[in-house]
């Protein structure tokens, strides 16, 4: 039993006749015939049933004929990935990235994603994770990077980083080398809103040990959150990583939190459903390699 004869017994059953498979398969009649009884002495069972509409299969042609559709899908998959491989990838990808990465990973993604990836599209999606996540279950995103997103059985995640929670505070703010989890108290904070993952993980660490926090202001993004912290008016529990963004520096100060430490996770996101083209797996490759942190505007 081979591919082949494998393919001329499914034409025969789709085409409901042996004449009409030959002509599909433009081939003469008698080879088509040939093969399938061939195939049905290795076989030691009828497979088809001629009657006088046509052919039919038998109950043992009824039981290869789904086994011989998996070989010969799997066998063009087989054949189209292999051609893929000495191919340049086409087509569209899209990306999600949450606002901050983007900013320092766009740039060298994007360079490194052209001389790479000459002939496909990238597509950078920037928002917070949660509607990050929500797109990339809806279809719409094909890889994003997320920070402490919400289990789902619906897509893997692969964690790439753990970031460490600092309190940022106005020069004018006299602060100790370190801020205890009870010690955020003392201190008036601007943080993101509920559904940023900052505060999910803030409320997360401190919710449980019965710490509640004097919350001046809430905002939408981290960037926002700075602004506010440089202009004086409050101080904010951000990651490492936010620092850089800071358009005044000269202006912020910042310490660690703990013990123990508050970390964040940075996390690649990709949907279990759909398999991942050459084109999608090229771009994780890429952007495993690349580190946002040291990627920041000057």
């Amino acid at each position: 039993m081979d591919l082949r004869q494998l393919e001329y017994f499914v034409a025969v059953i789709e085409h409901g006749s042996f004449s009409r498979a030959a002509a599909a398969l433009n081939l003469a009649q008698p080879s088509v015939s040939r093969q399938i009884a061939v195939l049905e002495e290795e076989l030691g069972q009828r497979l088809l049933e001629r009657t006088g509409r046509g052919v039919t299969p038998t109950p043992a042609g009824q039981t290869l004929l789904a086994h011989a559709r998996t070989l010969l899908n799997t066998a063009s998959q087989a054949v189209a990935d292999l051609k893929e491989l000495h191919a340049e990838p086409v087509g569209r990808v899209v990306v999600g990235l949450p606002h901050r990465v983007a900013m320092g990973l766009c740039v060298p993604l994007i360079r490194a994603f052209r001389q790479r990836l000459p002939n496909a599209l990238l597509s950078v999606v920037e928002g917070l994770s949660l509607s990050l996540r929500d797109s990339m279950i809806d279809g719409r995103i094909d890889v994003a990077l997320l920070f402490d997103p919400a289990p789902t059985p619906l897509l893997s995640y692969e964690p790439l980083m753990r970031e460490r929670m600092v309190l940022v505070a106005p020069k004018t703010y006299r602060l100790p080398a370190q801020v205890s989890l009870a010690g955020l108290a003392a201190f008036p904070l601007v943080l993101p809103g509920t559904h940023n993952p900052i505060r999910a993980l803030v409320d997360a660490v401190l919710l449980p040990r019965r710490i509640s926090l004097n919350v001046v202001a809430e905002v939408g993004a981290v960037h926002t959150a700075m602004t506010v912290v440089e202009e004086g008016l409050a101080c904010s529990i951000l990651p490492d990583s936010a620092l850089p963004m800071s358009l005044h520096p000269e202006l912020i100060q910042a310490v660690p939190i703990g013990p123990p430490a508050m970390r964040n996770s940075l996390v690649l996101a990709l949907p279990r459903a759909r398999p991942a083209s050459r084109l999608v797996t090229e771009t994780v490759k890429l952007l495993r390699e690349l580190d946002f942190r040291k990627q920041r505007p000057a």
